[in-house]
């Protein structure tokens, strides 16, 4: 088996000579270069799995390194070298292509695993491959772009700030680039930063040490340490408090975390991807979110497509909804008539993709037979009139005031009475309540009624 070879691209003898030593005990073969004609000479040349380039060069820039690897041989991962605290370049680097990059002086635990995760990465660009659930479906060419972008994205370990609305596939977006890439065999840990007390946020993010606070009962490792080789995903990262975002950008910066209760630094080797439905530049500019914070976490942006964008994606996205609640359900898969798709096109779906399978799932409950019509899917109940402020539907809501919590009580024990006067028969149950099966599977489970 031939050895992985590695171009190193520095003007300094003591850091060729540094990086040649190093990556020779890993059992890499080197080659090595001063400036960047002679760089380029090389890569003309022969193919390489990894090239490091200074960011300074006699005669030139790394950037320019990157740009022709970028044009002439994109499957060579590339990294930067730059000088100590110099941000503008390393993100500068990132944008224009690069893996990823290390700075001066150079931390060679840091520089063995940037170069054993680069040197997981295929020689040439697959297609995107689907992991589990998490698939991205449609065939608009907005999505037809957005697969090209995770193909591009999952095979650099650039902080990526994924923008769209909410319900419009935002996390399967993150997964995709995370399973796609080196770090696909590790950690893909998810967090909802607005789900997370304020109290609590340093702790959960950052772990504990025993006796650190009232209730630290134990030693606890933190989100940073869970996604440890793998990704973190910060969604609804604008709902970070400002105390915490100043701790998150030293962690990402140190590539460090200090336990709660504990002096002492745990370093990290995770890729930050984030996500919100708000527009984060504007929650710059009104002082609710840190423009430093910002300019780290969004490196690349982007843009996760709404649903109404992509219309012609509604048969296909409604097809799978409707084949997966059948499976799951262990039921017929209905069909949706003509009116139905007709409705599901024209209708605005602000909440999206999870709206469409939110409407779908009720829909299924409720049709009669074995097809989904129009009137089954109650478009126009479930979201407010074209013309209603948005805090007029929502101060609705709040008047209620506990109704809902009300009325799934009374559901409840009225679904446990016939079942237990039908000895737990669903189907009879079923019958005594004037629902159909289909409806009391619905209600069981959205009930937790149900076992597993």
């Amino acid at each position: 088996m031939s050895k992985n070879s590695v171009l190193i691209i520095d003007d300094e003898p003591d850091i060729r000579e540094l990086l040649e030593l190093t990556l020779a005990r890993m059992g890499l073969e080197t080659d090595s270069a001063d400036n960047v004609a002679n760089a380029i000479d090389k890569l003309n040349q022969q193919q390489y799995d990894l090239c490091l380039t200074d960011m300074k060069l006699p005669d030139g820039k790394g950037l320019d390194i990157i740009h022709h690897i970028q044009k002439h041989c994109p499957q060579t991962p590339v990294a930067m070298i730059t000088a100590f605290g110099s941000v503008e370049t390393a993100i500068s680097a990132l944008k224009a292509g690069a893996y990823d990059f290390v700075s001066k002086p150079i931390d060679l635990d840091r520089l063995r695993d940037l170069v054993d995760t680069a040197l997981k990465l295929p020689h040439t660009a697959a297609e995107i491959e689907y992991s589990g659930q998490v698939q991205l479906l449609g065939n608009a060419p907005t999505i037809d772009a957005l697969r090209r972008q995770i193909t591009k994205l999952s095979r650099s370990q650039a902080p990526v700030y994924i923008s769209g609305e909410s319900g419009s596939g935002k996390e399967v977006v993150a997964r995709l680039i995370h399973s796609n890439g080196p770090r696909g065999s590790n950690s893909f840990v998810a967090v909802n930063c607005g789900a997370i007390p304020s109290e609590l946020m340093e702790s959960e993010f950052f772990g504990h040490i025993k006796g650190s606070f009232t209730g630290a009962l134990e030693n606890k490792k933190g989100l940073f340490e869970a996604a440890q080789g793998g990704t973190l995903f910060l969604d609804e990262v604008a709902d970070l408090p400002l105390p915490m975002q100043v701790k998150l950008l030293r962690a990402i910066q140190e590539k460090a975390i200090r336990k709660v209760g504990s002096n002492e630094e745990v370093p990290i080797d995770v890729r930050i991807l984030s996500a919100t439905h708000k527009d984060l530049s504007q929650e710059v500019e009104h002082e609710r979110f840190r423009n430093d914070l910002f300019y780290r976490i969004n490196v690349i942006e982007l843009q996760v497509p709404p649903l109404r964008e992509r219309r012609e994606d509604i048969p296909l996205l409604a097809d799978f909804s409707l084949d997966k609640l059948s499976r799951e359900w262990q039921l017929e898969k209905p069909s949706l008539s003509p009116q139905a798709l007709t409705a599901l096109n024209n209708h605005s779906f602000p909440g999206n993709v999870r709206e469409l399978e939110n409407t779908l799932e009720r829909a299924f409950t409720l049709c009669e037979g074995n097809t989904i019509n129009a009137e089954d899917l109650q478009l126009s109940a479930g979201s407010p009139a074209k013309n209603e402020p948005a805090s007029a539907s929502a101060s609705a809501k709040g008047a209620l005031g506990d109704l809902d919590g009300y009325l799934e009580a009374m559901e409840k024990e009225a679904i446990m009475l016939a079942l237990e006067k039908t000895r737990w028969n669903k189907t009879a149950a079923a019958e005594l309540l004037g629902i159909s099966f289909r409806q009391m599977r619905h209600r069981l489970k959205k009930l937790h009624l149900e076992e597993d």
